[in-house]
């Protein structure tokens, strides 16, 4: 089969035996060409080679290059049209909100099992901002203090509340668009866009985009297995 960006992927780490792990996870999901580095600074040369041609790109944040989530800000903006998503052993919420706010479309930690891994990652690929479930819930109410934090016996119902513009506004959102995109992929003017991020802001009890991202992330995917 010929090398494809479809069938290409990407991994940054400088742990051997867990790129072998992901490569054997990336394999099963039809990637046939799976490029294997150890540093931000290699990972960046070989984007550069195919010319950015990866449908994903998978980085720890412990490996040499990387000193923080936001090192991964001119990755994203260089190669807007690659999933990008951090594969971390690090399980903390200030890492995780770091990463969501760069604009990447996922956080994955490493002791998630192979088949969670596999599932994260095929959500990352269909579109989906991945954070896991639970921490997403205390991503949630640390980033946005309230005393009316949401629930989740009120998933549902702030869903049914919003207009079907609005839904596809947080899609985009959770994708990890910017409102110049939103407003081009949906034939809107960004002024539009705005009042529509901010009617959601207000629905999801949040105050920024990144918080809105992680809430909206778990209503969709949520919702959409019930």
């Amino acid at each position: 089969m010929a090398e494809t960006p479809e069938n290409t992927a990407l991994i940054a780490d400088d742990d051997e035996y867990f790129r072998m792990a992901l490569k054997s996870i990336l394999t099963k999901l039809d990637f046939t060409n799976v490029i294997e580095t150890d540093s931000l600074d290699a990972a960046i040369d070989r984007l550069s080679a195919v010319n950015g041609q990866v449908a994903i790109a998978l980085f720890d944040l412990g490996m040499p290059g990387i000193s923080s989530p936001a090192s991964l800000r001119a990755v994203k903006e260089v190669y807007p049209g690659i999933k990008i998503a951090v594969v971390s052993g690090s399980t903390k919420k200030s890492d995780i909100m770091s990463a969501i706010e760069t604009g990447v479309n996922g956080y994955v930690p490493k002791g998630l099992g192979a088949k969670q891994l596999s599932e994260a990652l095929k959500l990352i690929l269909g579109g989906i901002v991945y954070v896991p479930t639970l921490m997403a819930e205390g991503m949630a109410s640390e980033a946005e203090p309230s005393t009316n934090a949401l629930s989740d016996s009120d998933q549902k119902q702030i869903l049914e509340k919003l207009t079907p513009r609005q839904v596809d506004v947080l899609k985009m959102l959770v994708a990890g668009k910017a409102t110049k995109e939103i407003a081009a992929g949906l034939g809107l003017s960004e002024g539009t866009v705005k009042i529509h991020l901010k009617a959601l802001f207000k629905s999801l009890n949040v105050r920024n985009r990144a918080a809105a991202a992680v809430a909206g992330t778990k209503i969709l995917v949520d919702n959409d297995h019930q």
